[in-house]
């Protein structure tokens, strides 16, 4: 084949032919005011003339050329040449034989179909970074050649060495892997590694990092039991990506287990997280629900900061989404929380869950969380059930986009054997001295009825007896003693009027008071107190039931 003839068709060769062609002078002219080549070089500028390229012999500059070179003809792309460096990577190469039996480095690359593809176009094409039998990393280049009188025409393979970029390029990308694998590592570890499980609830969570293209995020969640059969429940998310996203959202988890234990409302404890949010980072901010459930209420108390609406699912299927009353992120400040409740009884569901569930791009948000709730009122079974079923029907996948956390939890209707371990019973006290008498006759009766063993009654008795009387003597009326069953302690409650918190402190052995709340926190396997929604307080005391 003439190389020359090919070298004509290189970029750039029309051009400067082009050029030579405008620029040249014509034979019968050139003795008008010419001058003498002597002077010509002193009066000229001009770079002295250099061989132009289709003057250049083919073979020997491909024969140099660092990069590996072969040129095929014909459908079957037999080998019409290949240059010194593609020898040397891959050895000699016969010439004549078809490139499927004289090329096996790119039939095992799979460039032979590409080869056909560029021949039956007349178009190049390139496949990047391809690694070859000699443990090199090439880039080749596929352009198609042809003479007027060659119907079949040639392929011209030319593969540049980029194995250094290559292996830069691996190793930046193990180096993000390494980072990603110790976020989600931190991200995993800040998180609850086990869920409490309340007496009165059944919950179930699940936390899915981005895929391997998206930074971690800071989403989390937590289940918190507060004691007297309370529970509180928080879900948040950090805005940001990567281990300080990660690191924050610790912090912010670690102050509502802190908070949490001051059995404040809803809204005190968001008030508490954003002066906290802008002590760590002011340029931070974060939203999050923190909610709580009473089972002798029946509801769920809720204060959001910013977060997405909780979606609650009735015993009769019908889902409520909560959108008021709602504040801004934590960390911007300046701002009054508000709490608001919702049902949640027997039978019902409520969800949980960040907006890695429910964001989609070129999608309006309220469009997911309506989506949410269509999957939310078909979905039953266990809130593990539940909580993948949501995940599934939102698409999410292994190389999602962004973080998603989801905490689902249910209040079980139980009925028959089960429902008979649940019990309430409550008495209101009137006040005056009989008060004390009928609080321990009436718990006598109660525990004697819900059959429990002879020294858990005498606790229970004695645990109701100094709670009233320390309600009596500090309390003001209304005041009221609640008894309280579940399958795996007895909750003791007594509230009244006035919102003075008792603490526990040592008597002196001439004190006539003081010693009603040491007794309690004795003999009790827990004990607390706290400030009620409207106004009062309440003081409990809860022991373990004996397994069996």
């Amino acid at each position: 084949m003439n190389f020359t003839r090919w070298s004509a068709r290189l970029p750039g060769t029309q051009r400067r032919a082009a050029a030579r062609t405008e620029h040249a002078v014509p034979p019968d002219r050139r003795g008008e005011g010419s001058v003498p080549a002597a002077r010509a070089e002193q009066l000229t500028d001009d770079p002295p003339c250099v061989p132009a390229v289709d003057e250049l012999p083919a073979r020997d500059v491909l024969d140099h050329v660092p990069a590996l070179v072969a040129l095929v003809h014909g459908p079957d792309h037999h080998i019409a040449y290949v240059n010194d460096a593609y020898t040397t990577a891959f050895g000699a190469r016969p010439q004549g034989v078809p490139a499927r039996e004289a090329l096996p480095e790119l039939a095992e690359l799979g460039l032979l179909p590409l080869l056909d593809q560029v021949l039956r176009s007349g178009k190049p094409r390139t496949l990047k970074s391809r690694k070859a039998l000699d443990g090199r990393t090439y880039t080749f280049t596929c352009t198609p050649v042809a003479e007027n009188d060659d119907r079949d025409g040639g392929v011209l393979l030319f593969a540049t060495d980029v194995t250094d970029h290559a292996e830069a390029a691996e190793r930046l990308r193990a180096s993000e892997r390494s980072q990603r694998e110790t976020a989600v590592t931190l991200q995993r570890s800040l998180l609850p590694q086990e869920l409490e499980q309340p007496d009165d609830l059944r919950i179930a969570a699940t936390y899915q990092p981005g895929g391997t293209e998206a930074a971690v995020g800071g989403d989390w969640y937590d289940v918190i039991t507060l004691g007297g059969g309370r529970t509180a429940l928080v879900i948040g998310d950090v805005m940001g990506r990567g281990v300080r996203a990660a690191a924050v959202m610790g912090q912010l988890r670690t102050a509502v287990r802190a908070y949490a234990r001051l059995d404040l409302p809803p809204h005190e404890v968001l008030q508490l997280l954003d002066g906290l949010a802008t002590e760590i980072d002011p340029n931070q901010i974060a939203t999050c629900v923190y909610a709580v459930h009473d089972p002798n209420e029946g509801r769920l108390v809720y204060a959001s900061a910013g977060h997405l609406p909780i979606l609650v699912r009735d015993e009769n299927g019908t889902v409520l989404r909560t959108d008021e009353p709602t504040g801004p992120p934590l960390g911007t400040g300046g701002w009054v929380h508000t709490s608001g409740s919702v049902p949640l009884g027997p039978g019902s569901t409520a969800v949980l869950y960040t907006d890695g569930l429910v964001e989609r791009r070129n999608e309006d948000l309220d469009e997911g969380i309506a989506a949410l709730e269509r999957a939310l009122a078909g979905a039953t079974g266990t809130p593990q059930v539940v909580c993948d079923r949501l995940v599934r029907s939102a698409g999410v996948t292994a190389d999602h986009d962004d973080d998603v956390a989801v905490l689902v939890l249910q209040h079980p209707a139980r009925t028959g054997p089960d429902g008979e371990l649940f019990r309430n019973a409550a008495l209101e006290l009137l006040g005056g001295i009989e008060a004390a008498p009928r609080a321990r006759a009436f718990a006598s009766g109660v525990l004697t009825s819900w059959r429990f063993p002879a020294d858990l009654h005498d606790l229970g008795v004695l645990a109701t007896s100094e709670l009233v009387a320390n309600s009596l003597q500090h309390g003001t009326p209304p005041m009221r003693l609640r008894l309280r069953r579940t399958d795996r302690r007895l909750i003791i409650e007594v509230t009244d009027g006035d919102d003075h918190l008792p603490r526990r402190r040592r008597a002196e052995p001439g004190d006539e008071a003081g010693r009603g709340i040491a007794i309690v926190a004795t003999i009790a396997s827990g004990w607390g107190s706290r400030r009620t929604p409207g106004g009062g307080k309440a003081v409990w005391c809860e022991f373990v039931l004996p397994k069996g």
